[in-house]
């Protein structure tokens, strides 16, 4: 399987990066809260945020309307 990692720091893959954004993680920050990637060397920050900016983020509509999302997700937990 062809991996391509995001953050060496950690491990993480762009398909991890992405189904934590299909879960709801739409900023570098949030997914760091999920998987630590961007959390110590930082270098991955801008990949994080390139894979965001291309529409990873399903919810990102709803957070542009002002709705709370992380609401949502603690009920579904």
């Amino acid at each position: 399987m062809n991996r391509v990692y995001v953050c060496s720091c950690f491990g993480i893959t762009e398909q991890q990066v992405r189904k934590h954004a299909e879960g709801g993680a739409c900023t570098p920050r949030q997914i760091a809260s999920a998987c630590k990637a961007g959390t110590d060397c930082g270098s991955c920050v801008r990949r994080i945020q390139a894979l965001l900016g291309r529409g990873a983020c399903p919810r990102r509509e709803l957070v542009e309307q002002g709705e709370s999302v992380l609401a949502e997700l603690d009920e579904a937990a």
